[in-house]
Order: C-alpha cells, then structure tokens, then sequence
C-alpha cells in the first residue's frame, strides 16, 4: 500500500492537493496550508472563493433557521423520534366513542339452528367479528380476543359476541358448532351466525363498513364511499391455498340500539385496552327500548 494518497479538489481555477500518510486520514488535511500548483493562484480565485464560502454560510443560516422554526412549531425532534415508540399513543379517530352508522336488519341463522336478527340483540351491547372457520392467521386471534371477553366480562348478562362466517358455503351450522367448542363459546352470550354469502357480504360493507373480498365472487359488493374515505386501511385475513377470502379482522362495539361506536384492531393491546374501557362505558349506558 503506498504512504501516501493524493486527492485533487478542483474549486474554479485552484487546485488544491491533500496529503496524508494513512490511507483515509486525508480528511484531517483540509485545514493545512494548500500547496498551489506552481504557485500560482490570483486575487481574482481568492476573491471568489470568499465568495463562495460567504454564500454557503448564507445557506447554512437560512437553513439553520427553517429548522428552528420547524422545531418551534412542531416541537423537539427528540419527542418525534420517539412518538411510534409510546405504550399507547391514543385512540385513532374510529376507537374513539362516537356514532358511526346503525346496524341495518338482517336475519341469519346460528349454529344452533334458529334465526337470530338485528331485533334479537336490541337491548343488548355487542362485539361483532367476520371470521370463517379455515381462516389460519387473524381470526384465531379474533376468536381467541372474543374468548377472553367473555371470561373479563362474564357479569355482564347484556353483552352479546357475535361472530359472522364469511365463509357461509363451507361453514354450516354444525361447522361453527364445532368450532365454538373450541374457543369454550357459551351459546347463550357468544353466538355463531351463518346464512346467505349476499347477506352477509352486503351486511359486513354497507352496515358495519368493512372490507370484505371473495375471490369466487364475480361482482363484490360496495363498501360506502363515505366509510372508505373515513375508516382506516381494514386488516386482512385470508386462508391462504384453499382460496382467498380477505376481510377485515376489526371487533365492531355496537350499543343497544344498534349504533356502531367504536373499531378495534385484534393485534394492538392499546387498542383492546380501549375497547374494554370503551365496552364499560356503553354497559353503562341507560337501555334504549324500541
């Protein structure tokens, strides 16, 4: 390896050269008096490179004073930086309580084979899940979330958990009994619904304002366009190669009413801690009688 390295800056007509015996080190060589080649070099080259480096200064000023603005506006960057790192940043606009839609009727069939509709749960507090029974990564957990609600909330005989299939074809009754077995569902507060695929299609976009996508399905329905603008981007599950049935995982808090107030996502605990204290809050509510 040679013991020195030569590096050419070219600034206008000066050329300057750094030395520096170890390789790398040339940097520490830029405030050393330059070497001009033939020492050459006139009034006219200093003049502008004065110039020059009054202009940068000017950049760095201005530069320098954007940032402290931006900072005295938006606030240390530190607190940015470390913004994604809090325990819980706060509800999102659709965790937050609020009266997002009314849950329009319907009429499925649960697993234990009579017909449940929007009338069967006026009076009572909900959770509702799209689910389907083949689905292997969100609605294990979806279920699993549900299951430890009826255990935390097992006191609270006007709360309902309401899972939807949207896998009506394969998941038949005696299917979704067998799989409620499995999550310890108590008939009487978690119920199973199955039923027509437009049914529940229709119902999961244009009254709970979710996504929900059948790959066999030539002409999907709408989701409303207000909704798609407001809701955030739905979290999808799917049972990968037996066929693609992406929907939203999100836990729907419908009140007595049949109000929607409140999304969830089955992934995040800060959002499950806000549905739990959400879901207290409307127990809480006086009963609406229609």
């Amino acid at each position: 390896m040679k013991d020195s390295v030569d590096v050419e800056a070219h600034m206008g007509a000066v050329v300057v050269e750094f030395t520096a015996h170890n390789p790398g080190d040339w940097f520490l060589h830029r405030h050393k008096p330059l070497h001009m080649d033939g020492g050459m070099i006139t009034l006219a080259q200093i003049g502008r490179g004065a110039a020059m480096r009054r202009a940068w200064l000017l950049l760095l000023a201005l530069a320098a004073g954007g940032v402290a603005a931006w900072v005295a506006m938006t606030g240390p960057p530190a607190a940015l930086f470390h913004r994604a790192e809090r325990a819980d940043p706060g509800p999102t606009t659709l965790e937050a309580l609020g009266r997002y839609g009314e849950v329009p009727d319907f009429a499925l069939t649960e697993r234990s084979g009579r017909t449940v509709g929007r009338a069967d749960l006026l009076g009572t507090v909900w959770v509702a899940s799209f689910i389907y029974t083949r689905c292997a990564e969100t609605c294990p957990l979806q279920s699993a979330q549900l299951a430890r609600l009826q255990g935390e909330f097992a006191g609270a005989p006007d709360l309902r958990l309401v899972s939807m299939t949207v896998d009506p074809r394969h998941d038949t009754v005696a299917v979704l009994a067998s799989y409620a077995e499995k999550y310890g569902a108590d008939p009487r507060g978690w119920l199973f619904l199955t039923g027509s695929q437009n049914v529940i299609y229709r119902l999961a976009k244009d009254g709970f304002h979710l996504g929900v996508v059948d790959s066999d399905d030539p002409a999907p329905g709408r989701t409303s366009r207000l909704f798609r603008l407001l809701s955030p981007a739905p979290a999808w599950a799917t049972h990968g190669s037996k066929g693609l049935i992406m929907h939203s995982s999100r836990l729907v808090l419908v009140d007595r009413g049949a109000q929607i107030r409140a999304y969830h996502l089955p992934d995040d605990e800060p959002s499950l801690g806000r549905l739990r204290r959400n879901l207290r809050t409307v127990l809480d509510e006086k009963k609406v009688t229609r």
